[in-house]
């Protein structure tokens, strides 16, 4: 905790932790609805109705023919049968369940909180704040959903990587105030060049996630299943063949592909050496093993990555290289939040 923190301040980052681990798993199983294609399976959103699946055949006939009229169902699965749709259909149900759960999960006891005169009153604009910013996401969501039900049979790259960088934002923001809850400035501020460089690596794994994002986008992980070339090429072929040259940057295959492979080998190149930094600097106990855990990690997520690849996206393994990315972008903000300045 801080040093103007009350004990009465763990019961608060507890929560908000909890809410973290939801939000995690919302992210992880988000991935699992886009990688089994069941993201356009539910055709309305209904925050109160939707809650409750179809319980009678006549209402499975309904929720079906609505899937029927879009473009996935004619283009793509046609023909499918009503037992093979439940199956997409729990998937994204399940989905838009947890979101709702994390809504409850963080208004029930941010109302208690209050009533009960918890929560110091400089807390209670982010926590605000925090839930403003839920509801936005489960709009984006519907908005991101919507793109994938008009003509072409999946969402827009643009908007799923817009719902997955606002939902890590969020995760973000209140990981990163429920660390400030937890622990307090330590006593000898770091070195200001290793703080800024912590910055730049935290922002360094956000874009990565973002780049992938477009690499799910545009299914660009089902192409160049080869590692470290992309198809026997250092430079894919096609790179930049679409016009104007920036629609390349988000939409062009090789390119996404491409850009999301140099992020990784930047941050290959950059966490060792941040790292080293680290360990030569006298920093406290929690900050060196952070750094630590922030090296031996980068070797799992990039395991993952190579292997998600080379399998040509298996879903199980897909869904962990997902969630890797998160655990290091976590890793990341908990060093980060360690070498904070002295207030």
């Amino acid at each position: 905790m801080d040093a103007s923190s009350t004990p009465r301040d763990k019961p608060i980052a507890v929560w908000l932790l909890t809410c973290c681990a939801l939000i995690f798993a919302m992210v992880v199983l988000g991935g699992v609805t886009r990688l089994t294609h069941s993201g356009l399976s539910i055709v309305e959103w209904d925050p109160i109705v939707g809650a409750i699946p179809p319980l009678t055949h006549a209402q499975w006939e309904k929720t079906f023919d609505q899937y029927r009229q879009t473009p996935e169902y004619r283009k793509v699965n046609a023909g499918m049968s009503l037992t093979a749709f439940k199956g997409i259909f729990y998937v994204e149900w399940a989905h838009r369940l947890l979101g709702r759960l994390i809504g409850a999960v963080f208004l029930l006891p941010f109302l208690y909180f209050l009533a009960r005169q918890r929560v110091r009153p400089a807390l209670v604009p982010r926590l605000v704040i925090m839930f403003v910013l839920g509801g936005l996401q489960g709009a984006l969501g519907w908005y991101m959903v919507k793109s994938g039900l008009i003509d072409i049979p999946r969402v827009s790259p643009y908007r799923l990587t817009a719902h997955l960088a606002l939902a890590v934002i969020i995760y973000a923001y209140i990981f990163w105030t429920a660390l400030g809850l937890l622990y307090p400035r330590e006593s000898l501020p770091p070195p200001g060049k290793l703080r800024r460089f912590s910055t730049a690596v935290t922002v360094l794994i956000f874009l990565m996630i973002l780049s992938g994002g477009f690499v799910a986008g545009n299914k660009a992980g089902f192409a160049f299943n080869t590692f470290p070339l992309m198809n026997g090429r250092l430079i894919p072929e096609g790179m930049y063949a679409m016009q104007p040259w920036w629609a390349n940057l988000f939409e062009n295959i090789a390119t996404v592909q491409f850009n999301h492979r140099l992020i990784a080998l930047l941050l290959v190149l950059v966490i060792p050496v941040f790292w080293w930094s680290a360990m030569r600097s006298a920093l406290p106990a929690r900050t060196r093993g952070g750094a630590h855990l922030l090296f031996g990690w980068l070797a799992v997520q990039v395991s993952l990555g190579i292997s998600t690849l080379l399998l040509v996206v298996p879903v199980p393994l897909a869904a962990a290289h997902q969630a890797g990315a998160l655990i290091l972008f976590s890793i990341a903000l908990f060093v980060r939040h360690a070498l904070r300045a002295q207030a």
